[in-house]
């Protein structure tokens, strides 16, 4: 048995420990393009800003790979999946046999059309070679650019300022954080951001690059310029499905698995962002580019590979983050999207403090905290376990919401089972 992984991140991290779990002997072969020791990716902001070093922000320790008896293949890419002969395909032309293999490429930057791309000094944030290669080139009172206001591009601008850049984030919708914050919660973040020199332009683009070779500015579709040393493209990302386009494997946004994170041919399983998996918010395919999320997909996966079966219960966009020492959390539905849907909302704007609970049928399908995180685990729960919360809604929001106020079959239930976070 040939085991063969195409990544090494979570997901294919969650992979080899799910197949060592079952199978301690037959071979692993671990491809990625990167040729770093697999590393944590939401560090990088703290790497550009040296608050901690690059031997710290490894995701497994060292020995990671000669423990599970890893054959890595570091630096290597990968062209093509030719599922008709069981191979891997690499860039020099090489072949990789397989017996099972698992796909777990992530995600790549969505790059919108505009003038400029090609100037010296366009990066984008989210691999370890994008922070190097930024570093060689900033130095204290340089301005920069962020084109886009999402987890990526905030941390970006935080990165930046933190090293005494002069940042401007360009963001085409109306707020912040767009993909996890309503208007209100984004704008107690924005205020906080703007504490800390960071500007922003809000319901606009940008329309061109400027500059000769290098970077010189950039001109936005609402008339406006600015001057720029440096230019992030943080728009967003997409999953990284590009070496099975010429295959028989089903894509739909990201690659189709079904429960035991299969695809569509036999012997070919997928892991984590370059996937769309089950939410049990929305109870659709999506994809649901979180750290956690592929980890476990990658377990399940390498569990299904090495014969034991094992299934993924879905999973729900939830993000865990902070900015300049605001804390926030948020899962699932951010905005209710229609009368069916109740709102429970506690905000106190100048302590930067803001609770949201969204439900639906009484069961709670979302949240969005700032500030005061603790016992967001215990609402993350009660969305996981679709749990009716109509005898205690009422106390969902209250300072210090705990065990204590879940009801007592509830409680004694949560404790038996080793309780809930």
């Amino acid at each position: 048995m040939n085991y063969v992984i195409i990544g090494n991140s979570a997901a294919a991290i969650g992979a080899v420990e799910g197949i060592r779990q079952v199978d301690k002997t037959n071979p692993i072969v671990l491809i990625s393009d990167e040729p770093y020791h697999t590393y944590s990716r939401p560090l990088i902001s703290y790497y550009l800003a040296g608050k901690v070093a690059e031997d710290k922000m490894l995701y497994r320790k060292h020995d990671f790979y000669e423990k599970n008896k890893v054959t890595t293949m570091l630096g290597t890419k990968v062209v093509a999946v030719d599922t008709g002969n069981k191979e891997v395909v690499l860039e020099n032309d090489e072949k990789v046999p397989y017996d099972k293999l698992l796909i777990a490429t992530g995600s790549v930057p969505f790059i919108p059309p505009m003038a400029g791309l090609d100037k010296n000094n366009v990066f984008t944030f989210i691999k370890m070679d994008d922070i190097k290669a930024i570093k060689e080139v900033v130095m204290v009172g340089n301005k920069a650019v962020i084109i886009g206001a999402g987890l990526i591009g905030l941390k970006a601008a935080e990165g930046l300022t933190n090293l005494g850049v002069d940042v401007t984030v360009v963001e085409l919708a109306n707020r912040v954080l767009p993909a996890i914050l309503d208007e209100d919660a984004a704008g107690i973040v924005q205020a906080h951001l703007e504490k800390q020199g960071i500007k922003f332009e809000l319901n606009t683009s940008v329309e061109a690059i400027t500059g000769s070779e290098k970077v010189e500015g950039v001109s936005l579709k609402n008339g406006k310029s600015y001057a720029a040393d440096i230019v992030v493209v943080a728009v967003g990302v997409r999953p990284n499905t590009e070496i099975v386009k010429d295959s028989q494997i089903a894509v739909s946004r990201g690659i189709v698995i079904n429960d035991y994170c299969q695809t569509s041919i036999d012997d070919v399983y997928a892991a984590g962002d370059v996937t769309e998996g089950y939410d049990i918010v929305y109870a659709q395919q999506r994809v649901l580019p979180i750290l956690p999320n592929a980890y476990n997909q990658g377990e399940t996966a390498g569990l299904n590979m090495a014969g034991k079966i094992s299934i993924f219960n879905g999973g729900f966009a939830m993000n865990s983050i902070g900015f300049f020492g605001l804390p926030m959390i948020t899962a699932g539905i951010i905005k209710s999207e229609d009368e069916n849907y109740e709102v429970l909302v506690k905000s106190v704007p100048e302590q930067g403090y803001y609770k949201k609970i969204i439900l639906k049928d009484n069961v709670v399908v979302g949240y969005i905290y700032l500030n005061k995180v603790d016992r967001a685990g215990i609402v993350t729960s009660l969305i996981k376990d679709k749990i009716n919360v109509a005898d205690f809604k009422e106390v969902l929001l209250k300072d210090g919401f705990g065990y204590i106020d879940l009801p007592q079959e509830l409680r004694k239930s949560r404790l038996l089972r080793g309780g809930i976070a």
